[in-house]
């Protein structure tokens, strides 16, 4: 199951519009992700990074990478076991930043590693407008009762 940005979410089960983070709090969106497909393995999207991003030395804050990865995983996870009544939270987020950036729109994809029935593993990589690798990192997450 893909769905692009705006498409409607499927009416079983419970939890977030995964097609969309507005109504996430204003920290996860102001990272700026842009979910552009979901399905229960894979999930992609896009940030268009900007001085809004910036550490005070000019370069892309980790911290936007580190969100991205973590709500990537958390909507493919939580798309995963949706129909099952629960949801997915994360235990451990961890990102490596490979190269520093200032600006340009960075893709977002995320893939389940391991989707078991108490727990689920997703890797993440970020990648620029070139290609190259930006940051990776690895989500675990665990699946519990939505409430």
């Amino acid at each position: 199951m893909i769905m692009s940005e705006g498409a409607t979410a499927p009416t079983s089960g419970p939890g977030l519009d995964a097609t969309s983070l507005e109504s996430s709090a204003s920290f996860v969106k102001s990272a700026g992700l842009v979910v552009d497909e979901i399905s229960e393995s894979e999930v992609a999207g896009h940030i268009d990074l900007s001085p809004e991003h910036h550490t005070p030395w000019g370069i892309v804050h980790g911290g936007v990478y580190s969100t991205a990865d973590e709500s990537a995983a958390s909507i493919g996870a939580s798309a995963a076991v949706r129909t099952q009544g629960k949801m997915a939270v994360g235990l451990t987020n961890t990102t490596h930043f490979l190269r520093s950036l200032t600006d340009g729109r960075v893709e977002v994809n995320a893939v389940a590693l391991y989707q078991g029935r108490t727990h689920q593993l997703w890797r993440v990589d970020i990648n620029d407008d070139s290609g190259r690798l930006v940051a990776h990192g690895e989500v675990r997450l665990q699946n519990i009762a939505a409430k």
